[in-house]
This record gives structure tokens, sequence and C-alpha cells, in this order.
């Protein structure tokens, strides 16, 4: 079994480079995916979320779970906002959900090879390298482009805001620090077709690995 990290800053091209592990069997666990379910009114973090944040973090319209009917959503980009403009609420807000967040990952691992013990499983994630993860994974993979081309992708999601995009990214460490922790690169800033040239050629990589 080979336990892979997949990491790179926001619209770099992680979920690009993900679909095409998959693609090939790989088992593929999206942190963010699982960041909105530790979140839900009836997640792990929420309440923990909620008390260190308070109500301002939270969806004006009433939506939630029906089963907790009173607790409003979590609105993430009023949380995103918050947090992104301060380092130490960042932290803590990181302290709070990652924990929750690595344990249903390390869950669904387990899972996977108790059916495929010589399966490659991939954990897509942000912030391996930030936050110490990248430590739990046997190999890592770097995906990166160019910051204005970043930049440019992030733009075109729903409810961007230019402001909010750059304080992100520096947040985050910058690509030649990450590079020291990478076992693969893989530049996003081509086309697609060169993108998942790269990720092939990664995956036959890894294929030929035994851990």
């Amino acid at each position: 079994m080979l336990k892979v990290g997949l990491t790179g800053g926001i619209a770099c091209g992680k979920s690009l480079v993900g679909e095409a592990l998959a693609g090939y069997g790989c088992f593929v666990i999206q942190a963010d995916e699982i960041g909105h379910q530790v979140l839900a009114p009836n997640g792990e973090a929420y309440a923990d979320v909620v008390r260190e944040f308070g109500g301002e973090i939270l969806a004006a319209d009433g939506s939630g779970d029906a089963t907790y009917i009173d607790r409003r959503d979590i609105d993430r980009s009023r949380l995103a906002a918050l947090v992104f403009a301060d380092a130490g609420k960042l932290a803590r807000l990181n302290a709070i959900v990652h924990p929750a967040v690595i344990r249903r990952e390390e869950a669904l691992s387990a899972e996977f090879f108790a059916r495929q013990p010589h399966g490659i499983a991939v954990v897509e994630a942000a912030i391996l390298i930030e936050t110490g993860s990248y430590r739990r994974f046997d190999k890592l993979i770097l995906v990166f482009c160019a910051q204005e081309r970043q930049i440019e992708r992030a733009m075109r999601r729903e409810g961007a805001v230019e402001a909010d995009i750059r304080a992100r990214i520096g947040h985050q460490m910058p690509i030649e620090e990450k590079r020291k922790y990478a076992d693969f690169v893989i530049d996003t800033s081509g086309t697609k077709e060169d993108t998942l040239r790269q990720a092939r050629t990664v995956y036959e990589e890894l294929r030929r690995m035994e851990v």
C-alpha cells in the first residue's frame, strides 16, 4: 500500500490531477469535501468553530440540517474572510478542523487498504506542508502554476474576491520552499493535456514503488 499526499495552492489544478489519478485506479480523498462535512451542523467541528468565531459566521437564511433545526449552516465565505485576514484566527481554525478531517481521512484510507492492500490512496489537500501533515504520507505530489495564472483561475469561481484570494495565497508557503518537500512536482501552467501527461508519469512512478 502507498499513501500519497497531493497538495498545492488555490486554483493550481489539484482537482484535475486528483481526477486523473482516480481514473488510473487510485483512491482519492478530497480534504476540502471532508472539511465541509465536519463543519456541517451535525459535524464534529461545528460547535467548536461557532463557539470560537461567533454567530457572524453563520448563514443568514436559516439554512441547515433539518435534524438540527436550531443550527444554521456556517457561511464558509464569511469564515474565510475572517480567518485569512488574521494568521492567529487561521491557526485556531486549523487546530479545530484539521484533527477531525484527519480522523476521517485515516478511516477512509484504512477501509480502502483493507479491500486493496496494494492500492494507492491519495489525499488532496491545500496546506499539507504548512501544517506538517505531509509527514503522514509515503510520497508527496506538489501541483503549482504561475501566481497570476493561479489568481486568474480563482477569479472564475462564483463569488470570488481578488483581495481574499491574494490573502489566501499570501498565507501559504512560497512555491520554491514547498518544492523542498515534494517527491513529485507537476506544473499546471500549460495546457490541460500537458498536466494530464505529467499526472500519468507520476502515477507510473508510484505504481512501481512498494512500501
